[in-house]
């Protein structure tokens, strides 16, 4: 092996994950996750190594090295797998070709058109209508029939490492006849998955779930912050607006899809029969494991969550499928995320709402202070990463301290 990769590293050569990154004396190009280093790509085409136009690799987005398509970034992919088990490739000897990760800078991977969010787990959907509506009748009469879905806010698309403020707005007290205004008392996190989009499409065409494939590059992991207070006095009748957009944060390292081919599995039995654009042949859905860790200001982690995202209802080729065929277009770049991740036992749950039930039963940190939301001070990461055999893919993490509202 050209480079020490470590034992169980996330970064395996099964994974070769794409990433923007910066130094002191290299502007923000394009890397790959090696183990605990990065192999600048910029820098390996200065070898003449590559048949496509390398001005792509010193861009400070993904976005045009992934819409060259997936027959040239596979093949990188490939490339640099096989270079890196040859002691004898391009790569061997040429130690400058390689930064460390903890002395490089990561930034957003890709500028982010759109963004969809969807609401695609049984478990997390079925907890949110015992709470808010019925728990007789916890799903709305819809839920079972389409990936329930609203459009969000790009801009505030943020990558790992960077905080953000506690937000302010709107909220209803109990017992209250009129609202009052300021700082949200129920932050919180959300473990989802998000995907990237490989490919453009025109208005008026739709992706069908046998292509959707085609069209989604990579995936990164997403913790879509939510404000419970505002978003539970705004919500009706139009849905997700202060409570959500004031920030998502994101891994810096995209997994592509042919990564994670591996860990391909069933998806639960969806009763009743779907529509026939929504049907799909096949495995759809991917065992990756997920954890959630809250640390407190000064203290030590405590892992509040362990799910998979293998639990989602509707997986992603029925998301894309759903989002197009009206023949709404979609850009490279354009991220989905999946919707809160929750498995069935408690522990699994994917946001404090649901671990907290709602304030009502406290998590325990190791500091011994309990949370029923997220406070000031405290630093919230997800990881994940696909295990099978001998063949570990992973994602990093994704990290992000709150601070107080501005």
């Amino acid at each position: 092996m050209i480079i020490n990769i470590p034992e169980n590293s996330d970064f395996s050569i099964h994974n070769i994950p794409f990433g923007i990154f910066s130094t002191e004396d290299r502007s923000p190009r394009v890397g790959v996750a090696v183990g605990e280093h990065i192999l600048d790509l910029a820098a390996v085409a200065e070898l003449d190594v590559f048949e496509f136009n390398t001005a792509v690799l010193e861009k400070d987005t993904l976005n045009d090295f992934i819409s060259l398509g997936k027959e040239i970034t596979s093949r990188v992919r490939k490339k640099i797998q096989h270079w890196l088990k040859d002691e004898n490739s391009v790569l061997a000897g040429k130690p400058e070709l390689f930064v460390k990760q903890s002395e490089a800078q990561m930034h957003m991977p890709v500028s982010v058109g759109d963004y969809t969010d969807f609401y695609s787990s049984i478990e997390h959907a079925t907890n949110v209508g015992k709470m808010f509506r019925d728990p007789e009748n916890a799903l709305l009469p819809n839920w079972k029939h389409i990936p329930v879905g609203y459009h969000g806010r790009a801009s505030s698309i943020i990558v790992s490492g960077q905080p953000i403020h506690r937000p302010k707005g709107q909220t209803l007290p109990n017992n209250a006849d009129a609202p009052v205004f300021g700082p949200t008392q129920r932050l919180d996190f959300e473990l989802e998955m998000g995907f990237i989009c490989g490919k453009d499409t025109q208005l008026g065409e739709s992706v069908s779930t046998e292509d959707a494939e085609d069209y989604i590059f990579g995936l990164v992991l997403f913790n879509d912050w939510s404000a419970r207070d505002i978003q539970k006095w705004e919500y009706v009748p139009l849905g997700p607006f202060l409570a959500k957009n004031f920030a998502s944060s994101i891994s810096p390292w995209v997994v592509t899809l042919e990564a994670l081919n591996p860990f391909k599995v069933a998806g639960p039995t969806q009763e009743p029969k779907v529509l026939p654009y929504l049907a799909y042949e096949g495995e759809k859905n991917y065992n990756i494991n997920l954890e959630v860790g809250i640390t407190p200001e000064g203290s030590e982690e405590t892992t509040v969550c362990r799910s998979n995202f293998k639990y989602m209802y509707w997986n992603m080729a029925q998301q894309l499928a759903h989002h197009t065929v009206n023949g709404c277009n979609i850009h490279v770049g354009d991220m989905m995320a999946s919707g809160t991740i929750s498995g069935k036992e408690d522990d699994s749950f994917g946001s404090m709402l649901e671990l907290a039930w709602m304030g009502t039963k406290p998590v325990k940190m190791k500091d011994g202070s309990e949370r029923k939301f997220i406070n000031d001070g405290d630093t919230v990461t997800l990881r994940g990463f696909a295990q099978n055999g001998d063949i570990r893919v992973g994602f990093g993490e994704v990290s992000t301290k709150v601070l107080p509202a501005k």
